[in-house]
């Protein structure tokens, strides 16, 4: 495989194998995307990345993790999507949007302004499977009851809808970095004792109850992507080896691609943090489980992107840094692969 290979996934044809990860901009305002998003998400749809997933978007106002997150919980919402969706498609990039809802992790600050809990009037009770805070500064959750579990499962099936309605090409659901459904997975956050705790089983039942709540609403074969952590890095917690058997049920489940990520459950942990230290869990999951993956963290060079699916360690680069440094990376590693990419024709003058 080469990193500049064209690749389907479900319906969707992409025309390589780098895909923007979701990364949140703490720009919006009730939810709404603006300018902001539509330059940042059209100028890496500009510079050639095949895939472009939009930031964590909340399912519903409480699943925020700043009260400057993007929303799709409502019709204007929607349609300040679907503006960017046409722009970023129209520039041959498939657009993804990542749906989310923070849990525990809810009602803070922009992380340049503290990130910790936000104060009163602006604050919300953020809700979790345990009434347990992230961490000091943190507000103590409310733990999710039925009805509550429920109105999660609705509010994804919404956003899916809505994401169709707005024309995105792709959706993937946030299941990590310590969120709602990562909290229910893991048992440092949950501490439950009925259906939705204890077990493996039971601890992966919101989440399987969100993937088939969005399927349908988002159908096979429209693309649908599950970000997971795939360990916690921590002692009792998530691991690789639950991960894996959760990616099966997954790939029954009509998962297209499970994307490898890994901590946020719980604060204090260390991470051996290198070059491509994430790589490892997708290609085993991709192994054990029979499933594409995505590979990301700290892949900042060409050679090391063509590496990862040259080696059938995943099918999908996913850069997130790096094309915050350079929208146009993907460009430049396909100059330096030799597989060079046609220019758009405003600029086209520039390659001659």
């Amino acid at each position: 495989m080469h990193l500049f290979d064209t690749w389907r996934i479900g319906s969707a044809t992409l025309r390589n194998r780098i895909a923007v990860s979701p990364m949140c901009q703490y720009s919006a305002v009730d939810g709404v995307p603006g300018d902001w998003h539509l330059v940042h998400l059209g100028s890496r749809a500009v510079g050639g990345a095949a895939l472009v997933f939009c930031e964590a978007t909340a399912v519903c106002a409480e699943g925020r993790i700043s009260d400057a997150d993007t929303g799709l919980w409502n019709d204007l919402q929607a349609e300040a999507w679907a503006r960017i969706a046409r722009f970023v498609a129209a520039q041959g990039a498939v657009v993804g949007i990542q749906l989310a809802h923070a849990g525990r992790k809810a009602s803070t600050e922009a992380p340049w302004r503290g990130g910790k809990a936000l104060p009163s009037p602006r604050a919300w009770t953020p809700v979790a499977p345990s009434a347990i805070a992230f961490d000091d500064g943190y507000a103590v959750p409310r733990a999710l009851d039925a009805a509550g579990i429920a109105g999660v499962i609705d509010d994804f099936r919404a956003a899916a809808a809505r994401a169709r309605e707005a024309g995105f090409g792709a959706i993937e659901i946030h299941a990590a970095h310590g969120y709602l459904l990562h909290e229910f997975l893991s048992p440092l956050c949950n501490r439950r004792d009925d259906a939705w705790g204890g077990s493996l089983a039971n601890r992966a039942r919101l989440l399987r109850a969100v993937v088939a709540a969005v399927r349908e609403a988002w159908p096979p074969p429209n693309p649908l992507l599950v970000r997971v952590s795939a360990t916690d890095w921590a002692d009792g917690g998530w691991d690789i080896e639950e991960c894996v058997e959760l990616a099966r049920w997954l790939r029954d489940d009509g998962v297209d691609l499970v994307d490898c990520s890994s901590g946020g459950a719980v604060p204090g942990v260390r991470i051996p943090l290198s070059p491509g230290y994430q790589v490892p869990f997708a290609a085993r999951i991709r192994r054990e489980a029979g499933i594409a993956t995505g590979a990301v963290g700290l892949i900042t060079t060409p050679l090391e992107a063509q590496a990862i699916v040259d080696s059938g360690q995943a099918d999908l680069v996913l850069l997130a840094r790096e094309l915050l440094r350079d929208p146009y990376f993907p460009r430049r590693a396909a100059a330096e692969l030799g597989t060079p990419l046609d220019p758009p024709p405003q600029y086209a003058r520039a390659w001659v």
